[in-house]
């Protein structure tokens, strides 16, 4: 799969419009983060927020904002390899139809991560994009076709308060225990709705939490890499550095320097 361009969190003014009579030349995966008016077989029909749409290579790309109202989407243009879409076709996804999902902050995440990687210049960048690009595929096909047990939706509004507590204070100490106490839940059923709903451990989306912060920090501050550790949390210089580089395929200081760098050449 190779990922040609990608937006997290674009927003536009209530003028905005794409009209592609020959589609874009590729797939285009849309997040809409608000209702959407799309012209499909020369019928307007209204996609509501927090819904997942994806246009195949070739398909007419026309939609544009709700009247008076701004756009907000995620998005990927991206191509499908040899094989891949024979794959994607097993997980019984339309194309072209507005799929409302309740897992849009998890995908938004998903679609974040892509656009980090893509502008990483890491050497596991592409297989990094791919392995969240199926991520994103199997949580819709999980929306669309799971007919097993569900949770409850308060158990999910309690389980999502917990995940923006621990992207919103990423240095402060969390744990499993705490988790489960602060929504009633035993440590074992916390685990396994969190896995369930975000597709990541608490564990590792904690970790996650700690090194997007890094990232902010390493772009937007002078802080030493030593100093953003203990900001994050860590005690551990090398713990950090590690974790670091698990994540984004190189040391802090080799992303510092290549944001800085992409920084200048704008």
């Amino acid at each position: 799969m190779k990922i040609n361009n990608v937006g997290y969190n674009h927003r536009h003014d209530a003028d905005f419009l794409i009209e592609r009579p020959d589609g874009s030349g590729d797939c285009l995966l849309l997040l809409l983060r608000t209702d959407a008016v799309f012209t499909l077989d020369r019928r307007e029909i209204t996609v509501r927020k927090d819904s997942f749409f994806l246009y195949p290579e070739g398909m007419p790309q026309f939609y544009r904002c709700v009247p008076k109202h701004e756009f907000a989407n995620d998005w990927i243009h991206f191509s499908f390899e040899e094989g891949e879409e024979a794959e994607f076709f097993g997980r019984e996804i339309p194309y072209a139809r507005g799929i409302p999902t309740a897992s849009i902050e998890f995908l938004s995440w998903c679609v974040k991560a892509i656009a980090d990687e893509f502008a990483s210049g890491s050497p596991y960048a592409r297989e990094n994009m791919q392995h969240y690009m199926w991520l994103i595929f199997n949580r819709v096909s999980d929306g669309l076709h799971l007919t097993g047990e569900k949770i409850h939706d308060t158990e999910h509004e309690m389980l999502m308060t917990i995940r923006h507590k621990i992207y919103a204070e990423p240095y402060i100490p969390r744990t499993i225990t705490w988790a489960a106490h602060e929504i009633r839940m035993s440590p074992a059923s916390f685990q396994y709705y969190y896995k369930k709903i975000f597709g990541v451990t608490f564990v590792q989306d904690f970790i996650n939490a700690k090194i997007e912060y890094a990232r902010m920090l390493l772009t937007s501050t002078n802080l030493t890499s030593h100093d953003i550790a203990g900001k994050c949390g860590y005690r551990n210089y090398e713990h950090f550095t590690r974790q670091f580089k698990e994540r984004s395929g190189i040391t802090p200081l080799e992303y510092r320097r290549l944001k800085n760098k992409d920084s200048t050449a704008e």
